[in-house]
């Protein structure tokens, strides 16, 4: 990135000499990127992120099937969930306290649209929730969707690159990522389209990203990208990296549960490997997050009060747990056994601290 930044890229779309350079870079890095997520290289349209992903996969779905309802579940990402009511008509389907989404509340659903004469045009099914880390069954919502004829966005930003994801068998016929969920740059992702599959382009105003996505492509982002696939395509590197953010992930959790009356929410068990979220009780979020900044440790919560909206976590609310008591933890490659140990030795005080305060 430090090279094409320093050097000033080319335009990839043009035949001068800077152009070809820019262009040749570009397409290795989108190499990378399939190779990374067992795809093909043609399938990757590069974006600005994993927001304009999911808007873009929304909008595509609606114009191809217009007048056709959306199916979603609370616990989506609200880039997709607000980037789907603006569209169209919008289905909720139920999650269970984990925040998984039930196959056969699925069903349900789209045999009541079907019924109504209103095939859904896309179903939404996140690969992984972004808040509480709960793994979804995307085969199965996949599988089930397909053999009624709609198409099904799955949002693969907090996943990729965490565990294991092979888009040709998943078969999802739009997966949106970001680069900087998986140690890439901010202000890079792409949409990656089902073999064959083509719909209208969000972005227009240009052939960029052959007719898929206009806009100047933003080289040294895109190479960095694909830099960051290219170390997870390593043989073995993604199960390292996730055998140790489960351990790290384990210290916080062990850390935090340690206090009475803290539990983990979403699933213990089948979830990434780099996110634990818990629920504090008797101390609301907000406090507890400005005492671990003062400790030098960065946190999130689903509060009201921690977001850049007057309003709690959905996530949280349809899973049943209260989002002004939730923490959400996470650990990345730079994450070391001091950072847990600090987490653990900022994180009881504060709690205890509060709630005598509180009494």
């Amino acid at each position: 990135m430090a090279l094409w930044c320093g050097r000033g890229a080319g335009d990839p779309g043009r035949l001068h000499a800077e152009g070809r350079a820019a262009r040749v870079a570009v397409e290795e890095a989108r190499e990378r990127v399939a190779q990374l997520l067992g795809t093909r290289p043609r399938q990757v349209v590069f974006t600005s992120g994993g927001t304009e992903a999911a808007n873009a996969a929304s909008w595509g779905a609606v114009r191809a099937r217009p007048g056709r309802p959306i199916l979603l579940a609370a616990v989506e990402h609200s880039c997709v969930r607000e980037g789907s009511a603006r569209l169209a008509p919008v289905t909720h389907l139920p999650v269970d306290g984990a925040g998984r989404i039930d196959p056969e509340a699925l069903e349900e659903a789209i045999a009541r649209c079907t019924t109504a004469g209103e095939t859904p045009a896309l179903v939404h099914c996140q690969a992984a929730n972004h808040e509480v880390g709960t793994l979804q069954p995307v085969a199965e919502v996949v599988e089930r969707c397909h053999r009624h004829g709609i198409w099904v966005h799955c949002d693969a930003c907090a996943a990729a690159g965490h565990v294991p994801l092979d888009l040709e068998e998943l078969g999802a016929d739009l997966v949106s990522l970001s680069a900087h969920k998986l140690g890439g740059p901010a202000g890079i992702g792409a949409l990656v389209l089902r073999r064959g599959l083509r719909i209208e382009p969000l972005m227009v105003g240009g052939d960029q990203e052959r007719a898929r996505r206009a806009g100047l492509e933003n080289v040294p982002a895109v190479v960095g990208f694909g830099a960051a696939a290219e170390v997870l395509a390593e043989p073995a590197r993604l199960d390292e990296e996730a055998a140790e953010a489960r351990r790290l992930t384990g210290l916080l959790q062990s850390a935090a549960t340690r206090v009475e009356d803290v539990e983990v929410l979403g699933d213990p068990g089948h979830r990434l490997p780099h996110v634990v979220c818990v629920a504090v009780g008797g101390v609301e979020a907000e406090p507890v997050l400005l005492a671990l900044d003062q400790a030098g440790i960065a946190a999130h919560s689903g509060s009201a009060c921690s977001s850049e909206f007057l309003a709690p976590s959905p996530v949280l609310e349809a899973m049943g747990a209260d989002p002004e008591r939730s923490l959400r933890l996470s650990v990345g490659w730079s994450t070391t056994d001091s950072d847990t140990e600090a987490f653990a030795a900022a994180f009881a005080p504060a709690v205890a601290q509060l709630r005598a305060l509180r009494s």
